[in-house]
């Protein structure tokens, strides 16, 4: 039972991790953030890992030649949040369940 706790734990805190980087990329891309700053770089480089399967699936659109709207930063969000429920889902199906004894 304890294997299963640890391995559910895990998943979430992976695919949290992806989603905060992917949500950070997000926001940051909306809002038009400097390249040049340290932390923006970092997370656009972190990201860009993570994003590489969903490049050019959706256009980018761009507003005041600043925001940047990404349909595929949101796209890979859903389906990294999809595989994480999934795996989820697989280790406690998958993994036999355990009776407990009682004593009397």
């Amino acid at each position: 039972m304890r294997l299963i706790s640890f391995t559910t734990n895990l998943i979430n805190v992976f695919v949290s991790t992806v989603l905060t980087v992917l949500g950070l990329r997000f926001i940051l891309r909306l809002f038009g953030a400097n390249d040049t700053a340290g932390f923006v770089s970092w997370v656009y480089e972190m990201s860009a890992v993570l994003l590489e399967p969903f490049r050019g699936i959706f256009p980018t659109q761009t507003f005041e030649n600043q925001f940047v709207f990404e349909f595929s930063t949101l796209f890979a969000m859903i389906v990294y949040g999809l595989l994480g429920l999934l795996l989820t889902s697989a280790v406690n199906t998958l993994t036999p369940a355990t009776t407990s004894k009682r004593k009397k």
